[in-house]
């Protein structure tokens, strides 16, 4: 997806503002980053325990801007990029779809990520999940039968 297009749907779905009032409510600092995203640094609360995020088209991180947008980390910031673009797709009907992958992913393989549509679509490797972890016990018998 085009990133002027990206911006403009999640501005008009209300995804990035949400992101902003997030960013704001937790003491995060915007700073602009690449192709249209803004990256909020300094995010405080604990929850989730990724180092980073993403919300509308607003990336929220612990660290700062400058580590998110460093070159070693150039998969990291294409794979929350991509994660804007499903919310520019889907809006706030994001949220629910993707907790129900997280929990889909997780009663599969303990793994909120590695089954989870929108993290495979992501890109799995560059957010830092593994591509692959055994099924559970329980799928394993069910799929013999």
């Amino acid at each position: 997806m085009r990133p002027r297009t990206r911006t403009v749907l999640t501005l008009l779905n209300g995804t990035t503002g949400t992101g902003l009032l997030l960013a704001f409510l937790t003491g995060a600092r915007i700073r602009r980053g690449r192709d249209g995203l803004l990256i909020a640094e300094g995010y405080r609360l604990r929850m989730p325990p990724a180092s980073c995020f993403t919300v509308g088209s607003v990336i929220l991180t612990r660290r700062t801007a400058d580590w998110l947008l460093a070159e070693e980390r150039a998969a990291l910031l294409a794979h929350e990029s991509r994660h804007a673009s499903q919310y520019a797709v889907l809006g706030p009907l994001f949220w629910p779809a993707y907790w129900f992958a997280c929990g889909w992913s997780y009663s599969l393989t303990r793994s909120f990520g590695v089954r989870n549509f929108f993290e495979r679509h992501a890109g799995l490797r560059d957010g830092g999940y593994p591509e692959e972890l055994p099924l559970r016990p329980w799928v394993t018998r069910l799929k013999r039968r």
